[in-house]
């Protein structure tokens, strides 16, 4: 017998399904655009950084942008290959350090010099911001830049020598991120050792370093509790020197999205953006140094006269900088003199 029960259950389950379906099809994302990194999926980096600014460039996008996150190299290369693949567009975003690429970002450089950068990671990111158009925009021609920023800077890890003074590290190895931090070494009397970063634990126990020029953050990571005894920085978080990074997007992808897709990417890559990503940063090196205290290790807080001292040794460091840049045909006093003065307006907020 014909059941118009049966007949209506199925046409209404129909309608049902279409619309399902619809709805499926009409949250496809515009845009899936791979985000490649150096980093591993559980590093704060990721977790703390690049995985909520994705996920609300998603939301605010209406699921017509989808941001795929590739750590760990997972897409092939090198760290030192990351820019070059979002300018030739392998991948369309990347997060990397600048310095990986040496000379590469000149001017960005000036605030990895110690006495210019002053501990306050906020500051240093307004102030790369609010410099990028008059200053900076001729290192990232090739690329869009949808920000830079800093970590909470370079501090010395050492295996077994406690530091007080410059003249504590003569002679000694340490450890360097990159080509300021060359120099920053060398102006305290060590020799300074380039190594990627997984390789410190091994360095440091085996004596191949006695110390390194890094932040805390990376404490937990490579459980560098476990290799050194004496973590030591400057009053009110003063570091010597820090690291610039950048979160770029290929040109052509850019230039692909419509105005209003590009608006949710500047929306959440501004000020306030930047701001949060200062207090994740900050709250990485608070968290790796709890590590390290915790384990044993003592963390040294030099005195306003022991950081003069370092201060002094670390100023020339900036003055051939100044003159090295100069030589290139870039105002970097003007560079040093900008940045300066934009770091101290934010610090003062």
């Amino acid at each position: 017998m014909f059941d118009r029960r049966t007949l209506l259950c199925g046409v209404l389950g129909g309608i049902s399904a279409l619309a399902l379906a619809g709805g499926a099809m009409a949250q496809e994302p515009e845009f899936t655009l791979k985000l490649h990194h150096f980093l591993g999926p559980k590093a704060p980096a990721q977790t703390k950084m690049m995985e909520p600014w994705a996920k609300k460039i998603e939301e605010d996008s209406n699921g017509r942008i989808k941001i795929e996150i590739y750590p760990s190299m997972s897409l092939g290369g090198a760290p030192p290959q990351l820019f070059r693949q979002v300018a030739d567009g392998v991948v369309d975003i990347i997060w990397t350090v600048n310095g990986y690429t040496p000379n590469l970002f000149p001017r960005s450089e000036v605030f990895e010099l110690p006495t210019i950068y002053n501990g306050d990671i906020t500051a240093t990111n307004l102030a790369m911001a609010e410099m990028f158009d008059d200053y900076l925009a001729e290192d990232f021609k090739d690329v869009h830049v949808l920000f830079l920023h800093v970590h909470a800077g370079q501090a010395l890890q050492m295996a077994e020598k406690p530091v007080h003074h410059p003249s504590d590290l003569d002679g000694l190895k340490l450890r360097v991120p990159g080509p300021t931090g060359n120099a920053v070494v060398e102006a305290l009397g060590a020799t300074p050792v380039t190594m990627p970063v997984p390789d410190l634990p091994q360095s440091l126990s085996t004596n191949v370093v006695d110390g390194a020029l890094i932040p805390w953050e990376i404490i937990p990571a490579l459980k560098l509790q476990d290799v050194t005894q004496y973590d030591i920085e400057g009053p009110d978080n003063q570091r010597f020197g820090t690291t610039t990074f950048q979160v770029t997007m290929n040109k052509d992808t850019w230039d692909s999205l419509p105005d209003d897709l590009k608006e949710v990417f500047d929306k959440n890559s501004g000020e306030e953006w930047l701001k949060t990503i200062g207090q994740v940063w900050r709250d990485a090196d608070n968290g790796g140094i709890k590590v390290a205290t915790g384990a044993g290790n003592e963390h040294i807080v030099l005195s306003e006269d022991e950081m003069a001292e370092f201060d002094t040794v670390l100023a020339p460091v900036v003055d051939a900088w100044v003159e090295e840049r100069s030589a290139q045909g870039i105002d970097a006093q003007a560079l040093v003199d900008a940045a300066r003065a934009a770091i101290a307006k934010y610090s003062a907020k």
